[in-house]
Order: C-alpha cells, then structure tokens, then sequence
C-alpha cells in the first residue's frame, strides 16, 4: 500500500486525504487498511480535539497547504493500476 507520493502506508500513520483535485478533504489516523490495494482502503479516524487553542504562529492556513501540495505536483491523483 503506498500514499500518493509513494510512501509506504502504515496503519496508525497520521494522514491528510486530498480529493481528485488536490484540496484537502480530511485530516486524522489511518486504520483498518488492508495489504494489496491503494484505493478505499482503510479509515480515517479524526484526532481534533473539540476545544484547541490556536498559537497562530504555528499554524497554515488550508489554501496555503493545498498550494504546496500543487507545487510538489501532488495535487493529481495517480493513474489506476
């Protein structure tokens, strides 16, 4: 199982999932994902806390990541294999 710049994928990791145009669509733990396939595979469990305070300077606004995102041309989704 690999992520879509080829990392190999752990249960447990810590994940951002981006829809077919690279906006970013969640944010939690992967779980439940199962050997040998890429796609719809596993869960993402939120860990956002209902209260968390915000030191801003340690903070990136959602369009500014997505703009990275493009511009290490991980904004696509990979061909089916």
């Amino acid at each position: 199982m690999h992520y879509r710049n080829g990392r190999i994928v752990f249960n447990g990791d810590k994940v951002i999932q981006l829809d077919f145009a690279g906006k970013v669509m969640a944010f939690g733990v992967l779980h439940s994902a199962t050997a040998g396939n890429d796609y719809c595979n596993g869960v993402i469990a939120p860990i956002q806390q209902p209260v968390t305070s915000a030191c801003l300077v340690d903070c990136l606004h959602i369009e500014d990541i997505e703009k990275m995102i493009a511009e290490k041309k991980l904004d696509k989704r990979p061909v089916g294999k």
